[in-house]
């Protein structure tokens, strides 16, 4: 087949990463759509918000008050998901009723001590003081001898759960390897078995040399679409060099992250006018394990926007129940994100910063 016939015809894709299909409907892009429909508004936030519970100097939900903090500000997460000292128990009938207990550190990092900048707003410094203090408290919650896994992630936007606006990500540290970093490392390891060489280095060969899916690049960095996207403009944040933690980027490196992270964003809101909801992650190595020489650092952005501002994908049906499902082929989606312009159309129309 082709690659414009591909274009045009339902297929299934494999992704490497997590060793599983992905059916491909191009044809469907054409439907009408009578779905639900949700409009993401820009919004004008001010600089200072008196309720937000992020912002220098309020009160947050559990009672304490946040510093007059100037740059980055992290917190224990005043409502955990985990906890670092829960009474170990676990419970296992016959194999098939299991349960154990699970310990770990759920913190809160915000960017800037500003309610109304994001990622793609941010200054050169701020993103860096941002890159920085990601890296330390990597290396801080690394260093808990039980500690096996650090996810960082961010949620932006109500339609993906942000229960505030202000910048912010947050950070997992989990006593077991969650299930998505642990398929991954199966894969890495098994690949460099087979082959003697990173699974990801080697995409990531084949996707310049093709330059379909490429959405943009720097020195050290590239963003695509990965060839086996579930999400409609999905895309893979890949270092051109091997490395498997945030510890070992050079001080160049660092710089040209905050400079990716940036360029991907800006071109997300500029896609359709609008503040762009995502969830995105990074995946370093697992933490206080053996040398993962395999393993390849990389990050996830996954965004629910489908055709515009008010329809969006949701995993429902047929991808809930046999497997994930795009209509949008990666190859269209890279080449729409690649075509915008790289300033934001916010200072574009000549918003204030």
């Amino acid at each position: 087949m082709t690659p414009s016939l591909f274009e045009q015809t339902p297929h299934r894709r494999f992704n490497p990463l997590l060793c599983e299909w992905v059916l491909v409907s191009p044809q469907r892009t054409e439907r009408p759509w009578q779905g639900k429909v949700e409009q993401v508004a820009p919004q004008h936030l001010p600089t200072y918000d008196p309720t937000c519970y992020l912002c220098p100097g309020n009160a947050r939900a559990g009672g304490s008050r946040n510093p007059a903090y100037a740059s980055t500000f992290v917190f224990d997460n005043d409502y955990p998901a985990l906890l670092p000292d829960p009474r170990p128990t676990e419970a296992d009938a016959a194999g098939l009723l299991c349960r154990q207990t699970e310990r770990g550190l759920c913190r809160v990092l915000c960017f800037s001590p500003r309610h109304d900048l994001t990622i793609p707003r941010m200054n050169d410094q701020e993103i860096r003081n941002t890159i920085a203090a990601i890296t330390e408290q990597y290396v801080a919650l690394e260093n808990l001898v039980w500690i096996h896994y650090v996810q960082v992630f961010e949620n932006r936007g109500a339609l993906m759960g942000a229960s505030n606006p202000h910048p912010h990500c947050q950070i997992w540290a989990t006593e077991s390897i969650p299930n998505i970093p642990a398929r991954e490392q199966a894969s890495f390891t098994d690949y460099h078995r087979t082959h003697g060489t990173c699974l990801l280095c080697d995409y990531l060969q084949l996707e310049l040399e093709r330059a379909e899916r490429i959405v943009c690049v720097n020195q050290s960095f590239v963003v695509l679409v990965p060839y086996w996207a579930v999400w409609p403009f999905e895309t893979l944040l890949l270092c051109r060099r091997h490395l498997s933690a945030f510890t070992e980027f050079s001080k160049a490196e660092r710089l040209l992250l905050g400079d990716i992270l940036r360029e991907i964003t800006i071109r997300y809101d500029n896609l359709f006018e609008v503040p762009f909801p995502y969830s995105m992650g990074f995946h370093p190595r697992p933490a206080n394990s053996p040398a993962e020489p395999a393993w390849h650092l990389h990050g996830h952005y996954y965004p629910p926007l489908l055709r515009s501002a008010t329809v969006q994908k949701f995993m429902v049906g047929f991808e809930m129940l046999g497997m994930p499902q795009r209509d949008i082929t990666p190859e269209k989606a890279a080449s729409m994100l690649r075509d915008l312009r790289s300033e934001h159309y916010a200072v574009r129309k000549g918003a204030k910063t």
